[in-house]
């Protein structure tokens, strides 16, 4: 089943002027086809997307871009989301360090969440996932506000259309 995306306009968050032209998200993800999806509902908002495949291209891309956010799997080559996440956060570039992270996994189970948001991940969402709580969950970290409850973005309060892999 092909995920469904809502056409409606006023459903979308709509991220304010200056949030559409000074954000960059970096997606970081070792499955093309999620990276595409990605990037069709990122640009969609008016986000800049930029994307690595593995962990060591992620860490290679934060330093030479500092996007404004990161959507970061787990289980990936080379560096998992984890251990970019820990590189990051011990970063001496204060800058580098306090960019924000969004966990993006199919590891669902509640040790995984509690790492996740330990290493320092300030939102975790499971895969499969709801493309408008992604969507909602962007646009609240790049305002620096709190992401929705956590039982919101959980796979029991998911159902039916709207949720992809």
């Amino acid at each position: 089943m092909s995920p469904s995306f809502p056409d409606d306009a006023a459903r979308r968050p709509v991220p304010s002027a200056a949030e559409a032209d000074a954000a960059t998200i970096l997606v970081v993800d070792d499955e093309p086809a999620l990276l595409r999806l990605m990037e069709f509902l990122l640009t969609r908002q008016g986000y800049h997307l930029i994307t690595a495949s593995n962990g060591e291209e992620a860490l290679e891309v934060i330093r030479a871009r500092r996007p404004d956010l990161i959507v970061m799997d787990i289980m990936m080559p080379k560096l998992d989301g984890y251990q970019v996440t820990e590189a990051l956060r011990a970063d001496p570039d204060p800058g580098l360090a306090a960019i924000p992270i969004l966990m993006l996994s199919a590891k669902a189970q509640d040790e995984d969440i509690a790492r996740g948001l330990e290493v320092g991940g300030e939102a975790y969402i499971t895969k499969p996932f709801d493309p408008e709580l992604l969507a909602v969950a962007v646009a609240a970290m790049l305002r620096g506000e709190p992401v929705p409850d956590p039982p919101a973005m959980t796979p029991t309060a998911r159902t039916g259309t709207g949720t992809t892999n």
